[in-house]
């Protein structure tokens, strides 16, 4: 495994990467062309090899246009190509990235995150106090969802509450009695408890009982049929069949 050129700069380096260095030793080869109609067609049959190599890359849009231009590239920029598509020089960055600022700040609360002190912030601004409520009952509600998964026995409404108030600083004020009372920190489509949903998985009393005694009014209608009649013939039929069925052959004594 031959090594990539170092001389190279970086981004062509990350090309000849991406397409190998045996293709790279085939782009190399087209300075040494004079002819530049011969240097063309030979150009178009590395795009082909790279296409049949990285069958992938014909789904993406413009892949001609970035195949030649990365051979170009890679030929150099003074080796002529007649490509069929425009070619441009690669668009180098010469800046430096923002460096990503990280929280350096701990949440007050680990269980709802910077998250939903962020919302907490953006309600606090809200000057009417209709739309103020509305938005501290929305976020109350995204923190009993949050909060479900901390510690799910304790996920109560009076504790979301007292919860919003530390994290507001007392300002977003909810009435717990309402809350409870609404549902209004429940989640919309999702039963607030388990009693209807396993009510009606569970079958009432009356139709299971009379579902038994169905079947058992089923057996004794059969066992009070007459022996003798088509029954009786279909149950020696039946039983001619269970025996020949589960009859065994006698087994011969090793030779």
């Amino acid at each position: 495994m031959q090594e990539i050129p170092t001389q190279l700069p970086f981004h062509l380096q990350l090309l000849v990467r991406e397409y190998g260095q045996s293709t790279y030793q085939l782009i190399q080869g087209l300075a040494q062309i004079e002819d530049v109609a011969e240097r063309t067609r030979r150009a178009a049959g590395i795009v082909q090899l790279i296409l049949r190599l990285r069958p992938s890359l014909r789904d993406q849009p413009d892949i001609q246009t970035r195949l030649w231009n990365h051979i170009h590239a890679l030929a150099g920029t003074e080796v002529a190509l007649d490509a069929p598509v425009p070619l441009t020089p690669p668009r180098l960055y010469a800046e430096r990235p923002k460096r990503v600022e990280y929280p350096r700040q701990a949440p007050k609360l680990k269980a709802y995150g910077r998250g939903i002190e962020a919302l907490i912030t953006k309600a606090l601004t809200i000057e009417d106090g209709t739309e103020r409520e509305q938005a501290a009952i929305q976020i109350g509600r995204t923190m009993k969802f949050l909060y479900r998964q901390h510690n799910k026995e304790n996920a109560k409404d009076v504790t979301i509450i007292r919860h919003l108030g530390e994290l507001s600083g007392g300002q977003l004020k909810l009435d717990a009695q309402t809350v409870a009372d609404q549902g209004l920190f429940e989640l919309a489509g999702l039963p607030t408890t388990a009693a209807p949903s396993q009510q009606a998985a569970r079958p009432a009393s009356g139709q299971g009982s009379s579902r038994f005694e169905g079947n058992r009014d089923n057996r004794e209608r059969r066992a009070d049929r007459p022996e003798g009649g088509q029954g009786n013939g279909n149950n020696k039929k039946r039983d001619k069949k269970r025996n020949k069925k589960f009859r065994t052959e006698p087994q011969q004594p090793p030779q």
